[in-house]
């Protein structure tokens, strides 16, 4: 975790919340619904039918809502420093229940626990999974994972060498998509040359990077480009409390290019699910971000969730997933630990907020302030 807060400072963005321009105000005056209202719902009518969100230019589909397996065998930041038979039975369990639940895109990394030290590590639970599965019968799974931009790692051939790695521990002869995990200190150009040689190999399906601002997307977009290759996804932070990427260009910048925003930490590592409150907040690193101060300011923005999401048969997660959905051209990947998260998660599907209702939760959201998120969870 450390490595990863240090190296991914590069491509972050702060966080800022700006206030309402008299453009907005006149609007909500004259009680006229904001070009992201009606945006959403337009946004509503695209591959409703097929179930799938297209990644960026790319071949590859994917369901409108993705796993993310950073928990799995990770015991750095999730499982109370400890991975066991019954942690494993439970991962198990979740991605049975996703793929049961028609939620088919799983999202992993070689750093999602130890694999550059050799021990067994997500992207090895994950293929194990896979392989069981697919023993009993035939399942279409896309798989998404990511190369680390290791500052020892050099060149385009890194790439090569990392994503073959871990195709033997997926027991896969590609992935759905491959990921740069965060902006290198250097030698950018080459690991995004790496990614194209692989696309190139037949290796991947398609390319994304993760971490990435709105200058290296777009400067990330214009080298593959050249190669003919297109850059299909940017994995960020993204949640209704943490909406960065809609401040600083990320959002924009990958809806201009075509570019699919895959949202990771899309309920706050657990905080939108409304479990945690001022006198229950959360232990371990998350205690950091969500103090009981934050929790009191949260408050009403979680009543209000409930408020809505009672009026669905919803729960709070459900609703903070599905505002995710409302926004056009976003992949939410909410980290499953056990089959009851993965069935709630697959409750977000199927329907959806309105215009108005999405455009209210950022409106009490702008309200929140102070949030200093971390910079690393997928």
């Amino acid at each position: 975790m450390a490595l990863l807060q240090v190296v991914a400072v590069a491509g972050a963005a702060g966080c800022c919340v700006p206030a309402l321009d008299e453009r907005q105000r006149g609007r909500r005056r004259r009680g006229l619904r904001s070009p992201r209202a009606v945006a959403s719902d337009a946004a509503a009518k695209v591959g409703e039918d097929d179930g799938k969100v297209r990644l960026g230019g790319s071949s590859v589909a994917v369901t409108k809502l993705g796993i993310g397996a950073w928990s799995w065998g990770d015991t750095t930041y999730w499982n109370d420093s400890e991975w066991d038979d019954r942690r494993l039975n439970e991962a198990k369990a979740a991605f049975d229940v996703s793929i049961d639940n028609g939620m088919t895109f799983f999202d992993t990394a070689e750093v999602y626990g130890t694999a550059l030290m050799g021990a067994v590590n997500s992207e090895s639970l994950l293929g194990g999974f896979i392989k069981e599965r697919q023993q009993k019968e035939q399942i279409d799974v896309a798989v998404a994972t990511k190369f680390a931009a290791l500052p020892w790692r050099f060149g385009r051939g890194s790439v090569l060498s990392a994503l073959k790695k871990s195709l033997d521990r997926l027991g896969l002869s590609s992935v759905e998509l491959y990921q740069l995990h965060w902006p290198g200190l250097w030698g950018n150009e080459g690991y995004l040359d790496g990614l194209a040689d692989a696309y190139e190999q037949g290796l991947v399906k398609a390319v994304g990077v993760s971490n990435y601002n709105e200058k290296r997307l777009r400067d990330a977009n214009a080298r593959l480009k050249k190669r003919g290759v297109p850059l299909a996804a940017n994995q960020v932070n993204y949640s209704l409390i943490y909406r960065t990427p809609e401040e600083n260009g990320v959002k924009a910048a990958c809806d201009e290019l075509g570019i699919t925003l895959i949202a990771y930490s899309p309920i706050a590592q657990g905080v939108l699910s409304g479990k945690y409150t001022p006198e229950n907040p959360p232990t371990g690193p998350r205690a950091n971000t969500y103090t009981p101060e934050f929790l009191t300011k949260l408050q009403p923005l979680m009543n209000r969730i409930k408020e809505i999401g009672g009026s669905y048969g919803k729960n709070p997660t459900q609703v903070a997933l599905n505002w995710l959905t409302c926004q056009g051209n976003v992949v939410p990947i909410p980290g499953a630990k056990n089959a009851s998260q993965a069935q709630e998660f697959a409750g977000a599907l199927g329907w959806r907020l309105t215009g108005d209702e999405v455009e209210e939760l950022r409106s009490l959201a702008r309200e929140i302030k102070g949030i200093k998120m971390p910079i690393e969870e997928s």
